[in-house]
């Protein structure tokens, strides 16, 4: 009974950690390239960031990356808002809600501390004037755009992001290529979404920046707070009805099963 116990706390760690890595990848990997890459000159003047299409590709590359490395462990959300969808659809067990979203948000704002770091080191550097890669709508929208466009944004992508991680990773799904899809996905968000909020639809992404990024940045964080959550509990609500499919706790997560049934 012992050996048993030890043996369930040892693979709830591992779930946790995994969650906690893959969550502080994510976030390191996307909004580093964005705050590091996205915008550099040469020398000579001559532009060598990666622009919109290199932190969209940057953010898929990680989930892709991820999802394959530890979604053995955990089953590989790497966010609240995907832990929620798939609890609402019945793809996770109530008891692991709770836990995985904490590590989620540490991974992300630890993530956060190391970026802060790195990018202090260039002279001149200022977190709170270049937005360090946070979210946000108004003036703190790279297009302007207004708090309604926003919320809608980010409510559908994430509805659809969420709609897309239920569908792959059903056992009627090809095996082996969800990750990919996943993260292709993704990639696609941003791409659509950069100008519009900078991309959130990850509550967790949203908050390990906000962290190191001032007052108003923290001001405005609600909005990738619940509307990433709203469009996950819209997706998990509505794959159900529309699919019938009424889900099977499983010890391992569904994008877990898909990655290693390759």
């Amino acid at each position: 009974m012992h050996d048993r116990h030890s043996t369930h706390d040892s693979h709830h760690a591992q779930r946790l950690w995994a969650e906690f890595l893959g969550t502080f990848w994510l976030t390191f990997g996307g909004c580093g390239s964005a705050v590091l890459a996205a915008t550099f000159a040469t020398e000579a003047g001559f532009p060598a960031g990666i622009g919109f299409l290199g932190v969209a590709l940057a953010f898929g590359l990680t989930v892709v990356t991820g999802a394959y490395a530890l979604g053995h462990l955990s089953g590989g959300h790497f966010n609240p808002a995907v832990t929620v969808g798939l609890w609402v659809a019945k793809r996770v067990e109530t008891a692991a809600l709770l836990p995985y979203i904490v590590a989620q948000v540490i991974g992300a704002s630890v993530a956060g501390g190391v970026l802060f770091l790195i990018a202090s080191g260039q002279p001149g550097f200022d977190a709170v004037a270049s937005g360090f890669a946070t979210n946000g709508y108004g003036d703190r929208s790279p297009g302007g755009y207004s708090l309604l466009a926003v919320l809608v944004a980010e409510v559908v992508l994430t509805a659809i992001f969420i709609r897309i991680i239920l569908g792959v990773t059903s056992n009627k799904a090809p095996k082996g290529f969800a990750p990919l899809a996943i993260g292709l996905a993704l990639t696609l968000i941003h791409l659509i979404s950069i100008p519009v909020s900078n991309t959130s639809v990850n509550p967790a992404r949203s908050l390990g920046v906000a962290w190191f990024a001032g007052t108003d940045a923290l001001v405005q964080v609600w909005a990738f707070i619940v509307a990433p959550i709203v469009g996950a509990l819209i997706a998990g609500l509505s794959y159900k009805a529309l699919t019938g499919d009424t889900g099977e706790v499983e010890e391992l997560e569904p994008i877990q099963r898909a990655a290693t049934e390759a």
